[in-house]
């Protein structure tokens, strides 16, 4: 009987023994296949971890909500506070509760193109927009500037102020800055209403603006 033993134990895919070469083998690819999962669990570790920091940024940086964003300004206050500023008192329309501005404030010239402006951002009733800028001592440059440039299309009289009419809803002009306006002029003061609003909303304000540009005091 031959007392020789086997170098190791029998493998069940060889069906024998492993030699020493194939064991080796298999030791190393072992190693190799928990390296390759350490690497993979240590990615997804980092990945976890990136994402929490991106995620307690996110809810630690301040941000400002939508409701923020459309928070109105009250243009009667500033208008006020800017009371003997021009030469002209700043507009100041009575509007309804409806309408709200998103912007009021006095741009010196060197703001506006050598012009000092009074400017209120209205918010309309149907949720448009219509600019009015007050230009003190305007020249037709800073009109033409205010208006991008577009033509004239026709003219109104409304409560007694007559208002040169910029009708760009069918695209009259070349300019995309706005659908509609309108300007009057009165004492040293130039109006410009431009915006997305329809001609009523227009027609509403230039009302509003009529007992200050020498109209009617309805």
């Amino acid at each position: 009987m031959s007392d020789h033993k086997p170098a190791g134990p029998v493998v069940a895919e060889l069906g024998r023994p492993e030699t020493p070469a194939e064991t080796a083998a298999r030791k190393a690819e072992s190693s190799r296949l928990h390296r390759q999962r350490q690497t993979i669990n240590n990615l997804v570790f980092s990945l976890i971890v990136t994402l929490g920091v991106v995620l307690v940024i996110v809810l630690l940086v301040p941000r400002s909500t939508p409701r923020d964003a459309l928070k109105p300004v009250d243009w009667r206050s500033v208008a006020s506070q800017g009371t003997g500023a021009e030469p002209d008192p700043l507009l100041d329309p009575d509007l309804p509760k409806s309408w709200s501005a998103n912007a009021a404030e006095l741009r010196e010239s060197d703001q506006s193109g050598g012009v000092d402006v009074w400017h209120i951002g209205f918010i309309t009733p149907s949720d448009q927009y219509i600019g009015l800028d007050q230009g003190f001592k305007a020249n037709d440059t800073w009109i033409a500037d205010e208006l991008d440039q577009a033509r004239a299309t026709g003219v109104r009289t409304i409560d007694g102020v007559k208002w040169v009419v910029y009708d760009n809803r069918d695209g009259q002009s070349t300019t995309d800055e706005f659908s509609y306006g309108m300007v009057a002029t009165h004492g040293v003061s130039t109006a410009v209403l431009a915006g997305t609003a329809k001609p009523s909303e227009f027609t509403k304000l230039a009302t509003a603006l009529a007992g200050q540009l020498g109209g009617s005091t309805k």
